[in-house]
């Protein structure tokens, strides 16, 4: 006795292999018809079979249009038949992505981040006199904290206040000899209970989680 063996190696691929190679064979049939009629009354059929072996696309916003979409990419866009949704062409799937360009507000400073960029913009915005004086040391108080939080070092006062001149393109800058910025030492202690603060609190997230497996 002989026995003629199919291995999933020498089938044809599917487009999408969650639906089953049982699927793909209705839909193979549904495309041989002769008759559109025939046709259109499979494919409503096939929708359904779909449907029941995807169920959590029913939580999808317009899942029976995804459902037709899917439909179209298994039959490879050869199945002919009346769609209620518009059909989804092949060069229309294929088409590449448009690409993304990177934020022109990006700057080598990165572990500012992008706010400070932003609070840096309204302090030049500013009429100049003692609000804005305020307003740029604050700024660069804050700096030199984020740069100790990112860079795990000390910085000098002369440092911060260079970065806040070019990030303001020469419209901002402290007098730091008459006004000294935060000592490094106490916005590190800042930083330390910031991070330990951060580092309980999650260790509470993870054991209550545990709790709930339980």
């Amino acid at each position: 006795m002989g026995f003629d063996l199919e291995y999933n190696s020498e089938r044809p691929k599917m487009a999408i292999p969650e639906y089953g190679r049982h699927l793909q064979k209705l839909v193979d049939h549904c495309i041989a018809l002769p008759e559109k009629e025939e046709r259109n009354k499979m494919a409503k059929a096939i929708i359904d079979v779909m449907g029941n072996l995807q169920p959590h696309l029913r939580d999808v916003p317009d899942f029976k249009h995804k459902l037709w979409d899917q439909l179209f990419i298994i039959a490879n866009f050869k199945l002919d038949v009346d769609s209620p949704y518009p059909i989804t062409t092949e060069e229309e799937l294929n088409e590449k992505p448009k690409k993304l360009e990177y934020p022109k507000s990006a700057s080598k400073y990165r572990y500012y981040g992008h706010n400070m960029q932003t609070m840096i913009d309204v302090a030049v915005s500013w009429e100049d006199g003692d609000m804005k004086n305020k307003l740029s040391v604050a700024i660069a108080n804050h700096m030199k904290k984020c740069y100790l939080l990112w860079n795990k070092d000390t910085v000098t006062d002369a440092i911060i206040n260079k970065h806040l001149v070019e990030l303001s393109d020469n419209r901002l800058s402290v007098d730091f000899e008459k006004q000294p910025l935060i000592a490094s030492s106490k916005l590190m202690q800042g930083n330390k209970r910031h991070q330990n603060k951060n580092i309980h609190k999650n260790n509470k997230t993870n054991k209550n989680r545990k709790y709930k497996r339980r």
